[in-house]
């Protein structure tokens, strides 16, 4: 266990020396959610972004909509006074100092529980104006980040209608096309058999950044690699069906054995995983691990920070697949690109 310890401390020192900058259009991402204290040991969100191993952090739970319900597990506990709702003053000043470092926040709606769900058009169009006032620019009396401005929103949706969404990305697009001074991205995390359940009319209708493949929990996890394994049906989508063509889609896997219920894997296969993704699809954008704190305990994360830096490419097309061969060429021309995101 402690040589496992070390063995970590050593690749995150590695990457703290500098400050990543995210780059939706490269294929070395990686993205962790943060906020429910999986692993129990969670630490502020602050503490994760002092080194560059992760370089999107979402913000997991609002498990409450369109009446606003957050969860944070142990990272935020106060609320407005005379309110239920979370107010986070450390968190927002955690968010601040993330993106300071290049970092990308995003906060997840939906999650395996909670009560949310619009009833139409209207009801997602009146709640993504309120998303933006509490949230992004906008203005609101209670601001449970106070003045930080998020990066996105994540849409994990695993229960109820998809009425609405695609309303709902439509007009918190419209505000975001309100403030050039920043980019802001619109993210999913369906699970992996495809069609998902409950995004696909979403995912087919709406403009997407990020697509988070939830590899886990399904009959086509990573333990059930390659037979099972979906990610070319993913890719398809991209290219056959997808509203943003250059939408990135990454691997979603578990932080440790203990994260999900099946389709854990180690560093080493799913660095092999990866890089035969990687070899044969252009839509790939990197590596998602549910939770941050399971991947820093388990010593997943310094296991992907490094495969994803390992002939990292940006602005590939989505349309095109690349020979191994020619992955290694491109991956050696395409060197310098990479360290320009740090």
């Amino acid at each position: 266990m402690l040589s496992k310890y070390f063995a970590l401390s050593g690749v995150i020192a590695a990457f703290a020396a500098y400050t990543a900058a995210f780059d939706v259009n490269c294929d070395s991402n990686y993205v962790s959610y943060y906020g429910q204290n999986s692993a129990r040991n969670q630490k502020s969100l602050g503490e994760y972004c002092k080194d560059a191993v992760e370089d999107v952090i979402v913000l997991a739970f609002m498990n409450g909509f369109p009446n606003i319900l957050l969860n944070f597990a142990n990272a935020c506990e106060t609320t407005f006074e005379g309110s239920t709702l979370l107010h986070c003053p450390s968190m927002a000043k955690d968010i601040k100092y993330c993106q300071a470092q290049g970092k990308a926040v995003i906060l997840s709606m939906g999650g395996a529980s909670g009560a949310y769900g619009f009833s139409g058009d209207s009801d997602a169009v009146a709640f993504a104006d309120t998303v933006w006032n509490m949230f992004f620019k906008g203005s609101s009396d209670k601001r449970p980040f106070d003045d930080a401005v998020l990066d996105g929103i994540d849409l994990d949706i695993e229960g109820g209608s998809g009425a609405g969404y695609p309303a709902f990305i439509n007009q918190l697009r419209s505000h975001y096309a309100s403030d050039p001074s920043k980019q802001y991205y619109i993210a999913a995390a369906p699970q992996c058999p495809f069609p998902d359940v409950y995004l696909s009319s979403t995912l087919n209708s709406a403009w997407f950044d990020m697509v988070y493949v939830q590899f886990y929990n399904n009959y086509c996890g990573l333990n059930a690699y390659p037979n099972w394994f979906n990610f070319e049906e993913w890719d398809n989508w991209v290219r056959t069906k997808a509203l943003n063509k250059n939408v990135k889609v990454y691997i979603g896997a578990p932080g440790s054995p203990s994260a999900a219920s099946s389709g854990y894997v180690d560093g080493e296969r799913l660095t092999s995983i990866f890089n035969d993704a990687r070899s044969k699809y252009g839509s790939i954008g990197g590596i998602m691990t549910w939770d941050v704190s399971q991947a820093r305990t388990s010593g997943l994360a310094g296991s992907i920070r490094a495969v994803l830096d390992a002939g990292a490419i940006c602005n590939r097309p989505n349309n095109t697949e690349t020979s191994s061969s020619e992955s290694s060429t491109t991956s050696e021309s395409q060197s310098t690109s990479t360290s320009s995101k740090t």
